[in-house]
């Protein structure tokens, strides 16, 4: 992987994560996959978590494949995650998102 096209893979990840709207989530996966990454979603997570402290990104909108918040309920980013999502509205259940409710199925651009 080259440096310019690993900098233009993270580009797209941050344009996608910024466009997730509020009330909705995405799984690591389908970040990856709409940002060019297809199995990517470890290198989804990996690229969230350096995101720098303070970020206006909303990194807790994306979430396992399962529907469980990325971060542990344990860890104060774990517990922010959670807060944030509550205050957006998404509810979780048994520490899981319903995804047919609260999942965010972008249109493609060329669809």
């Amino acid at each position: 992987m080259s440096l310019a096209s690993s900098a233009e893979r993270r580009e797209a990840l941050y344009l996608t994560l910024a466009s997730i709207p509020a009330g909705k989530v995405l799984s690591y996966g389908q970040l990856a996959a709409i940002s060019g990454v297809p199995r990517g979603a470890r290198w989804a997570a990996r690229t969230l978590s350096q995101l720098p402290q303070g970020t206006s990104l909303p990194w807790h909108r994306v979430i396992t494949a399962s529907g469980r918040p990325g971060l542990g309920p344990d860890c104060p980013s774990g517990v922010e995650q959670r807060l944030r999502l509550r205050e957006e509205g998404i509810s979780l259940t048994n520490d899981r998102v319903n995804m047919r409710l609260h999942g965010w199925h972008p249109t493609p651009l060329n669809g």
